[in-house]
């Protein structure tokens, strides 16, 4: 592909999200968040008459609900949800590649999938608790933490965007001061590259913790179920396979925050004027990305 054409594709990716991030704040994914909802209803209803067909002894039933998993999975990750806000204001702003975003998008949602499996197996073994103290606890308590977690990661990456755009401020001075070279053969603080590459490890854990710190309430109820009718290995898989639904979804937002990412780098030429511009993106991006996450983590919570 020729650089030109190669431009044109990421200017396209980035002209995409800026249209989706309207269309959400702008309330025009009402429609497909309602439908959602009512695809999430339609399926729980469906895993309930399968888990009869599994008590019952047919054949198939199995392979049945967790198929019906997996599709609830998908409609609940569609609709209205953190995870995706998190995946995708992180994927834009830092700079991640796909492959290592799209990996924190799967391993989040198995992980979240986990922590419903652990909430009801300890609240009902350890805590001895019902279905709607379980339900309180996910939706009140650590949806707080979850949020919490979120906006934290948002700090974190905007403090790291205030540092990246401070050593480009130093290195601008001195280039300025320097420009014929200053002879001492070392570098004056790391590049704003380098410093996006540092703690990368940190900012995965961030992210996988903050999404997973609140289960999904499909998963919830399905894992109280089972356990009820003593199949509770089946419900586990049933939670997995959900995760890997909502996984399939949070991967596509990944692919289309780093198609966005390119696109706005590809808006500066490589040479130029307006190149000395394109060297502040980076961390004017993850600046900004952090603020954002962590604005919205603070109206969630107020």
């Amino acid at each position: 592909m020729s650089a030109a054409l190669s431009r044109v594709v990421a200017l396209v990716g980035l002209a995409v999200g800026l249209v989706l991030v309207a269309l959400w704040l702008g309330g025009g994914l009402a429609g497909i968040e309602y439908w959602a909802t009512q695809q999430q209803r339609s399926a729980q209803n469906l895993m309930a008459g399968a888990l009869r067909a599994l008590r019952a002894g047919e054949p198939g039933a199995v392979a049945s609900l967790l198929g019906l998993c997996f599709a609830y999975g998908v409609a609940h990750a569609v609709g209205p949800g953190h995870g995706k806000v998190i995946i995708g204001t992180y994927g834009f702003g830092a700079q991640v590649p796909f492959a290592r975003l799209a990996g924190l998008s799967v391993a989040a949602s198995v992980a979240q999938a986990g922590t419903a499996v652990a909430l009801v197996w300890g609240g009902i073994t350890i805590l001895d608790l019902g279905r709607e103290a379980l339900t309180q606890l996910s939706e009140v308590a650590m949806a707080q933490v979850s949020t919490v977690m979120i906006a934290l990661v948002g700090l974190w990456l905007a403090l790291r965007g205030a540092r990246m755009l401070r050593s480009e401020a130093a290195r601008h001075h001195h280039d300025h001061h320097h420009h014929d070279g200053c002879g001492c053969g070392h570098a004056h603080g790391p590049t704003p590259a380098q410093v996006a590459q540092t703690r990368s490890l940190r900012d995965g854990l961030l992210v996988v913790a903050g999404i997973a710190a609140r289960p999904c309430t499909g998963a919830l109820f399905l894992l109280i179920l089972t356990w009820r009718m003593g199949i509770f290995g089946i419900g586990m898989l049933g939670t997995l396979a959900m995760g890997l639904g909502t996984a399939l979804v949070t991967v596509g937002v990944a692919g289309l925050a780093v198609w966005a990412r390119q696109g706005s780098v590809a808006l500066f030429p490589a040479t130029g004027p307006w190149a000395q511009l394109g060297r502040w993106l980076p961390g004017a991006m993850q600046l900004g990305a952090g603020l954002l996450i962590a604005a919205i983590s603070a109206a969630v919570l107020l």
